[in-house]
């Protein structure tokens, strides 16, 4: 059994795979106090720790991989994989500097090319809102980052102090008659309409239209249906990545 762990800035994705398939997963907030302990005692809880054959990472919260190596090595026993430079992933990284991208980016980049071919665009909502780009020839072509649905609705509120919290859903009609609706309207076909700016630039550079473009990440599956470009919503996508990765590192 393979436990796939997704560490991003706000929550942590965990996936156990038989194979391919991934059976239970489940999400917890990320604690960047956690020591290894920790995280033993908190996985214990969701899995059966002496049947693990193997652990693969990828994590946006650097000090944690140290800790999550130290659960691995102390309580697990199960041979951990860090997603990051040197680990083949069969997918070449057309970076300046390939140690720069983020982990997470790589996995996307390594699943939507075995789940949804190439070229793609993958549309990640995390604390940022990361695009990724798979050209035609299945190499890492790059991206674009941008600040994240949560992080700036926060920003908003925190700076207007009359504007209130509203839940993150989408309101009926897009002119709205009421302040909260309003936000929401903002909140939706705005970030619906930034994915659709940013995605029809990435594909006039490509020369290529039409390409699957695969949302993921915690509020994709508000955004998406209001999106023009985006095609499918894969909520699996980094979970899979990973195991892929680990699959090519053990073949």
């Amino acid at each position: 059994m393979l436990l796939a762990i997704d560490v991003g800035n706000t929550q942590t994705v965990f996936g156990l795979f038989e194979g391919p398939r991934l059976g239970e997963q489940f999400r917890v907030g990320t604690d960047r106090t956690h020591t290894g302990d920790e995280l033993a005692v908190l996985l214990r809880a969701f899995v059966d720790l002496e049947a693990l054959d193997g652990i693969s990472l990828c994590s946006s919260v650097p000090p944690l991989v140290r800790e999550y190596e130290a659960f691995a090595e102390r309580w697990s026993g199960a041979e951990l994989l860090v997603l990051g430079p040197g680990v083949s992933t069969g997918v070449p990284i057309r970076y300046d500097d390939p140690r720069e991208v983020g982990p997470d980016r790589i996995a996307n980049a390594v699943a939507a090319r075995e789940r949804h071919g190439a070229p793609a665009v993958v549309v990640d909502f995390g604390t940022s809102t990361n695009f990724d780009v798979v050209n035609a020839a299945g190499e890492f072509a790059g991206g674009v980052l941008a600040p994240g649905v949560e992080v700036s609705m926060d920003a908003l509120f925190a700076r207007a102090a009359r504007l209130p919290r509203v839940p993150f859903v989408a309101p009926e009609r897009v002119i709205s008659q009421t302040t909260v609706a309003a936000l929401q309207s903002g909140l939706v076909y705005g970030f619906a309409g930034q994915v659709d700016a940013i995605v029809g630039r990435i594909t006039d550079e490509l020369g290529v239209h039409g390409v699957p473009v695969v949302a993921t990440g915690g509020l994709a599956d508000l955004i998406a249906p209001h999106s023009q470009s985006i095609t499918a919503v894969d909520q699996e996508l980094t979970l899979h990545g990973l195991r892929i990765v680990w699959e090519r590192n053990h073949a």
